[in-house]
């Protein structure tokens, strides 16, 4: 896909615009719109995709105040990082 967007715009502005503008404009807007037309087309779901019958979340892995990541080691690194003193 990237390469025919990169063909595109690259013949529009090398030879086509010799041509007519027009042409090459339009090809230029053809070559911007396939990035995200290719992209919400690979990522949509399908219908064998039943992602809501997905498993809840652990609830071992809960969050709350005094451990907001559930993993008390990780809590303090990130802390540490931000600047933060924890209470204890």
């Amino acid at each position: 896909m990237m390469g025919g967007c990169l063909v595109l715009f690259i013949s529009a502005w090398a030879f086509v615009r010799l041509w007519s503008i027009p042409a090459a404009i339009s090809m230029c807007v053809i070559a911007m719109v396939i990035p995200p037309v290719a992209a919400i087309v690979a990522n949509r779901k399908g219908p064998e995709d039943r992602w809501w019958d997905d498993p809840p979340p652990d609830p071992r892995q809960r969050t709350d105040k005094e451990n907001p990541t559930g993993d008390p080691e990780s809590d303090e690194w990130w802390d540490e990082l931000d600047g933060k003193r924890r209470r204890r």
